[in-house]
C-alpha cells in the first residue's frame, strides 16, 4: 500500500509570515498524523524561510509515524540529519535560492558525492532516497550510489496531465519499472494533487510513498485539514 507523507513546509511559511508560533507546526503535524497520514515530510533550507532546523528536532521527538527529511546535503544539513536520525532522508539538489525543488540529481555525474553522503547516512541506519527526474539512467545511477529508494520528480507529470494523462505518465512508468528492476524502493513527489494522484497511483501502484505538501495544504483551506488528508488517502486506495 502506498503511504502518504504530508509535507508541512507551508504550515511553517504561514507561521513565519507573522512571527510567533501560529500555526503551530508541531501540533499541526500531530493532527495530520491523527487524521490518517502515514508520515511527515519537512524540507529545511539554509535561509530557514519555512521549516527550521529546530522544527526538525521537535518533530523527530514527537511524531509516531515516519519522518522524512528532504534537502540538499550541504554539511549543515548532513549534520542535522545525522543528529536527528529520521526514518528517511531524501537528497534533493536544490540551490540555496531556489523557490522550490526544480530538478532531480544527475546521479552519474555526482556519483562519488552521492555515494559518500549515502554511506554516512547508512552508518546511522537512515533510509536514503535520491530525488531524480523520470529517466531510467538516473534511476540506475541512484542504485549505483547505494540508495535505497528514488523519489521521482513529478512536476512534469502534473503540468502535462491536463493535456493528456497517458503521455504525461509514460516516462514515469518507464522510470518506475527501472527502479523495480534495480531493486529500489519508489517514492514520488511534487505537484501531485487530488486531480492527478489517483491516475498516477493506478499506473504505478508499486509506489512506496508519495510526499505531498503544497496542494494538500491549499485544499485544506476549502475542505478542512482532516477531510483533506482523508481525501488524499482515498486516491491511494486500489480501485
Amino acid at each position: 500500500m502506498t503511504k502518504l507523507s504530508v509535507n508541512v513546509n507551508k504550515i511553517a511559511v504561514l507561521r513565519n509570515s507573522r512571527g510567533g508560533n501560529c500555526p503551530d507546526v508541531l501540533k499541526t503535524s500531530l493532527d495530520i498524523e491523527r487524521f490518517g497520514a502515514d508520515g511527515i515530510t519537512v524540507h529545511p533550507r539554509p535561509d530557514a524561510r519555512h521549516i527550521r532546523y529546530e522544527d526538525v528536532r521537535q518533530l523527530k521527538a514527537a511524531i509516531a509515524t515516519e519522518l522524512n527529511v528532504e534537502g540538499n546535503p550541504i554539511e549543515s544539513f548532513v549534520e542535522l540529519v545525522l543528529e536527528v536520525v529520521p526514518a528517511q532522508v531524501t537528497l534533493v539538489p536544490d540551490a540555496p535560492d531556489a523557490l522550490t525543488s526544480n530538478a532531480g540529481w544527475d546521479t552519474i555525474a555526482n556519483r562519488d558525492f552521492l555515494t559518500e553522503v549515502t554511506r554516512r547516512f547508512h552508518e546511522k541506519g537512515i533510509r536514503v532516497s535520491i530525488f531524480v527526474d523520470p529517466d531510467p539512467k538516473m534511476v540506475a545511477g541512484a542504485k549505483a550510489c547505494g540508495a535505497d529508494r528514488v523519489e521521482l520528480y513529478t512536476e512534469s507529470y502534473a503540468r502535462l496531465y491536463p493535456e493528456g494523462r497517458e503521455e504525461a505518465i509514460a516516462p514515469f512508468v518507464a522510470a518506475a519499472e527501472e527502479a523495480r528492476r534495480q531493486g529500489l524502493g519508489l517514492n514520488a513527489g511534487h505537484d501531485l494533487s487530488l486531480e492527478n494522484l489517483a491516475y498516477y497511483h493506478e499506473r504505478i501502484p508499486w509506489t512506496d510513498e508519495v510526499s505531498i505538501g503544497h496542494a494538500l495544504i491549499a485544499d485544506a483551506l476549502y475542505y478542512g485539514l482532516e477531510n483533506t488528508v482523508q481525501l488524499y488517502q482515498r486516491q491511494l486506495k486500489n480501485r
